[in-house]
């Protein structure tokens, strides 16, 4: 189990639940965007968010920010350690330091006084573009040594409130490189794959990487990066957490990928579904039924849905409902949707 720090009010590490982080893609020194995109993240379900610290003026603007948002705030900092020092000043409630361009020994230790005064935790950030890569040890032995190495400089401080993570933009460097530090350390986890791409195909390779690193029991908080809308970054993690049964979010919609079989409008009827419960996902998390079957002949329904708490099985222009295999009701097809919410 690795040890457990805190953000802000979160708990990360030591056995505490997986957490949810994202990033704002605002320019921080814009307070009213960024605390706007802040709220829509946490709405998503986003528990801690990373802000860029570009300038001063970007870390001067996290105490006004700070003052209108629930959300932790993590500032990010690359090249200059003074932005570091400037962001705890102002507020922020974790540092995010690059080993790859903030390596100066008396740098980091400067940084790490002013956190220990103020009892935040410092993440050793390093990415694949980042640090110098050899061909001699790999790629992920080039990520870690430098993350152990600056470790020590913190520790020599007599700091431990540290949080690790190593991101390649490919899932298999990124897995071997979190199982090597794993075994080397004990230091809490941040998982992601850096510069994963559009959501096409940046969901799937961080679903695989930070999917197999869970289920091995590494990683304390995830972060989906995508080039996009942030609040795809967070259902996306919402959705490898609650696939891997190590958060629930609310119910689960299991649906056919529908065949010559299938006589109605499953795909409206699915994404009509899936947006009532998305819309309404606080009263539908308190709901009893998490698992809700939609499918589009009488082949996956109910027989192959029947471990579904409730669900739908459609024949030419109409439906049963069924709750646990039992069949209750037959519906029209134009009443499917409006029906089968009933029941929920």
């Amino acid at each position: 189990m690795t040890r457990q720090i805190k953000v802000g009010g979160v708990k990360i590490g030591g056995g505490a639940p997986v957490t949810i982080q994202s990033m704002t893609k605002t320019d921080t020194r814009d307070v009213l965007a960024t605390v706007r995109q802040i709220k829509e993240l946490e709405k998503a379900g986003c528990e801690i968010v990373r802000v860029a610290i570009k300038d001063f003026e970007a870390a001067a603007a996290i105490k006004a920010i700070k003052r209108k948002v629930n959300l932790p705030l993590v500032a990010d900092i690359h090249f200059d350690y003074r932005l570091a020092l400037r962001a705890i000043e102002n507020g922020a409630d974790k540092i995010r330091l690059n080993p790859g361009n903030i390596y100066k020994e008396n740098e980091i230790k400067e940084v790490a006084g002013l956190a220990k005064k103020k009892k935040i935790p410092i993440r050793v950030g390093a990415n694949s573009g980042s640090i110098r890569l050899t061909s001699v040890r790999g790629k992920a032995q080039d990520m870690v040594k430098p993350v152990l190495d600056y470790i020590k400089i913190l520790e020599r401080m007599d700091f431990y409130d540290i949080i690790v993570s190593l991101k390649a933009s490919d899932a298999l460097s990124t897995i071997e490189a979190y199982k090597l530090f794993s075994k080397k350390s004990n230091y809490p986890l941040h998982l992601g794959i850096t510069a994963a791409g559009p959501a096409s195909t940046g969901i799937v390779k961080s679903a695989i990487g930070i999917g197999a690193l869970l289920l091995d029991g590494i990683g304390d908080t995830i972060r989906v990066s995508l080039t996009g809308d942030p609040v795809e970054e967070v259902i996306a993690a919402k959705n490898i957490l609650q696939a891997l049964k190590l958060r629930n979010f609310g119910p689960e919609i299991i649906s056919c990928p529908t065949c010559g079989r299938c006589q109605v409008d499953l795909q409206g009827i699915v994404n009509k579904v899936a947006l009532r419960i998305t819309n309404d996902e606080r009263r539908m998390t308190k709901n009893y039924h998490s698992k809700i079957a939609i499918m589009g002949c009488e082949v996956n329904g109910p027989g192959e849905a029947k471990e579904a708490d409730i669900g739908i099985a459609c024949g030419k222009g109409s439906g049963v409902i069924f709750k646990k295999g039992k069949i209750l009701k037959r519906v029209k097809e134009k009443d499917i949707v409006k029906e089968l919410l009933k029941e929920l």
